[in-house]
């Protein structure tokens, strides 16, 4: 099993990380941990097993995040997890959407923490890989400090040591997902507090975080740093996350050299019966601020070319038109980040 730190990750982002989305971010670092998408324990209690946790190995280190409230059925999902090769389970204690909510489970747990202290412990007695918490700063009006501590100290003595703070309150009714992203206010030092207080903890921060001087900067007062939109739109900000915060000795890879990899991983996807475009989807901002991007984009979101695409001759010839449009001598380095 990995011992990789996390100092680097990105989000659980639902109908975004999946395997095709994870194994593209692996392509352009090796260290950053990956999160799948939540999957619920109805999905695995009644669903296709191996549909929701299926992925290649090569994706390693990542984590299993789960959403549910019954201890028993967090602990089995926890076991499914487990023997399936995945690095962390992680309880998701963050998300405001009123369907989860329905499910009586994502932030509003942080009302309920002796419940998720329960949880905590059921799967933490049923595996031996480490099991986390993702969580906001508050719910609805609830702002003060006193909230969040308490709620991390209770989960914390259920044997919880990581801890992912989303850095803004949660607001369970009257904004949507997206607006829960971007509305409530960053509280950085609410996070900075909770690890000067937990010494002892592996504390997390996420939300909004977009370059790497703000992660240089949130390293300075916690363990590690999960990045949500932006590495999903500008993605090549990870290339350069193995030297930076790892100390990697490896070159950084080229946006040519992970798209030839991915050219490659498309062509065996679809000559198994896949669509092209359940994996193209995820790569349209490699080329972002790069000359003739657009073009790229087009070409590679086309949902007719993409589905026409059924052997790796045509894959290659799409991602060959692709790049026509670019002119890589204008390519400008990660730096510009």
């Amino acid at each position: 099993m990995t011992t990789t730190p996390r100092r680097v990750s990105v989000a659980p982002m639902m109908d975004w990380t999946d395997r095709h989305c994870r194994m593209f971010h692996r392509q352009l670092s090796r260290h950053t941990w990956l999160y799948t998408e939540m999957v619920t324990t109805g999905a695995l209690l009644h669903g296709d097993v191996a549909r929701h946790l299926d992925y290649d190995e090569v994706e390693q280190p990542v984590a299993l995040q789960l959403g549910g409230s019954e201890p028993a059925d967090l602990a089995h999902a926890a076991r499914l997890g487990e023997r399936w090769g995945y690095a962390e389970i992680n309880l998701n204690c963050g998300c405001p959407s009123e369907r989860v909510q329905r499910g009586a489970f994502g932030a509003c747990l942080m009302a309920e923490p002796a419940l998720v202290a329960d949880c905590v412990k059921a799967m933490r007695d049923a595996v031996s890989v480490p099991v986390t918490v993702k969580h906001r700063i508050g719910i609805d009006t609830i702002e003060h400090y006193d909230f969040v501590r308490d709620f991390v100290g209770t989960i914390a003595q259920a044997g919880c040591e990581t801890f992912i703070v989303h850095a803004r309150n949660a607001i369970l009714k009257g904004l949507s997902p997206k607006e829960n992203r971007e509305i409530p206010p960053l509280r950085y030092e609410v996070a900075y507090q909770l690890k000067r207080e937990f010494p002892q903890l592996e504390i997390l921060i996420n939300g909004g975080i977009v370059d790497y001087q703000q992660m240089d900067a949130h390293l300075e007062h916690v363990d590690g740093v999960m990045i949500g939109r932006e590495a999903y739109h500008h993605p090549y900000l990870l290339a350069e996350v193995d030297a930076r915060f790892y100390g990697a000795a490896t070159p950084i890879a080229s946006r040519l050299e992970v798209e030839l990899a991915m050219q490659a991983y498309i062509g065996r996807h679809v000559e198994a019966g896949g669509y092209m475009g359940a994996v193209t989807r995820h790569m349209l901002g490699l080329h972002r601020g790069i000359h003739g991007g657009r073009g790229w984009r087009r070409i590679l979101s086309d949902a007719r070319r993409m589905a026409a695409a059924r052997s790796s001759a045509e894959v290659d010839a799409l991602f060959e038109e692709a790049r026509s449009h670019l002119r890589r001598e204008a390519e400008p380095v990660a730096e510009a980040v």
